[in-house]
């Protein structure tokens, strides 16, 4: 049963206060507050059972090294990837996505080839893809956004052609909560042969992901977006392609044999594991996945649109309000400005009321470009936000604007 009060409870930091007035969280898609399940697990590790993980023959090394492994395949799992060779883990989805944006462009991107991203990307979406096509000499093609944060998909046969070696697409964008439609994108960069690949981390929260019924070649996404630790994030790409690329770092674990004549690299996954894995991180993250799958996708669902539909209707109420994003099955983000008000100041002032939302361009500043400003109020919501939450966000806005204006 999704009791909202009873999940609450479950993420302590939400019953504190802050200048005396309760902490109404409203940044969750920046970062997400981790319920009481995942620090106690990353505790329990680090003090009765830390161990660096597939170098050792001791016993807690090999304990380790298990849970390590255990997480990959609840991940694999969760995602619906084939196999446990097709889940990387990486620092973020920034590495993840910069991983393919090296490893792969480095192999098979030319000078003349070109790379589609879309105008509603984050800045983690854009610039690799920049600095790859910048040492290629090839090109990056944008996808135009419309009005109402919709992509125009029409221009996908422009866009895309033979040159096409890699489509960079959002799930769900960050500030507009548009999630594009991926079949008709991935079917068209699949007929050219071009490669997919999909910033899961707004998407993956918001509805989950199954990466085969997608049919995406490689998939990003952050722990830390997903209730779980920072400092953790995956990398999904299909076997094949994986066994295809090069390294993206070289050091230890990530080598069969080393010579000063040759060296030899590892299997997947370890191929693009160098170093010490964030291994505590790792069976965070699985620990986060496990709180979620104790509700279903739909119950989630549901009850942040209800939430959604709720801000959006209230927040609508306030005069020269404007909301950034409004396609009809958007992700529960709110981004928004006050004509007259700058959204820096208002934001300050949310937070002397105790309400936490995150201002500017979000990282995305072509979003920003594109609607005249330079950035935006956004409030994300959780499976955790309540009625109450909104209420507290709306009263602030309103009392923001009456000080500002």
């Amino acid at each position: 049963m999704f009791d909202v009060e009873q999940i609450r409870k479950e993420f302590p930091i939400l019953a504190r206060e802050v200048y005396g007035k309760p902490l109404i969280y409203l940044d969750s898609a920046a970062t997400a507050q981790k319920p009481r399940c995942v620090v106690e697990r990353m505790s329990e590790l680090l003090l009765n059972d830390n161990a660096n993980i597939h170098r050792g023959v001791h016993l807690l090394s090999e304990e380790m090294t298990a849970e390590y492994e255990r997480a990959r395949e609840v991940v694999r799992q969760f995602i619906g990837a084939e196999c446990r060779e097709e889940i990387v883990f990486t620092s973020g989805a920034t590495m993840s996505i910069n991983t393919v944006a090296t490893s792969w462009c480095e192999k098979f991107l030319r000078e003349g080839d070109n790379v589609v991203v879309s105008h509603i990307e984050h800045h983690s979406n854009i610039v690799p893809w920049q600095l790859a096509t910048e040492r290629k000499r090839a090109e990056l093609r944008v996808i135009p956004v419309a009005d109402d944060g919709a992509l125009v998909l029409d221009a996908l046969d422009t866009l895309i052609d033979a040159h096409t070696k890699v489509v960079a697409i959002t799930q769900a964008s960050n500030t507009l909560g548009t999630r594009p439609d991926l079949a008709p994108i991935i079917a068209k960069a699949h007929s050219v042969g071009a490669v997919v690949v999909v910033d899961g981390c707004q998407g993956i929260v918001h509805g989950g992901v199954d990466v085969r019924s997608l049919d995406c070649d490689f998939y990003a996404f952050s722990g830390h977006k997903l209730y779980g630790p920072t400092g953790i994030g995956v990398l999904y790409g299909k076997r094949e392609l994986l066994d295809m690329m090069p390294p993206y770092m070289g050091g230890g674990d990530m080598v069969d044999r080393v010579s000063f004549e040759r060296t030899t690299y590892a299997p997947l996954p370890l191929k693009f594991e160098a170093g010490t894995s964030n291994y505590i991180g790792a069976i965070g993250l699985a620990e986060a996945i496990k709180f979620l799958q104790r509700f279903s996708v739909q119950e989630i669902a549901k009850h942040e649109k209800e939430m959604l539909d709720y801000a959006t209707e209230q927040l609508m109420q306030i005069e020269g309000l404007r909301i950034y994003g409004t396609t009809e099955d958007k992700s529960s983000i709110i981004s928004f400005n006050v004509a007259g008000c700058d959204h820096y100041d208002i934001g300050m002032i949310l937070d002397k009321m105790g309400v936490a939302v995150r201002t500017g361009h979000h990282c995305a500043e072509p979003v920003m470009a594109r609607y005249g400003t330079n950035g935006v109020v956004r409030a994300s919501i959780a499976l955790y936000t309540n009625k109450d939450d909104i209420d507290a966000l709306v009263k602030a806005v309103k009392r923001a604007v009456s000080m500002l204006k």
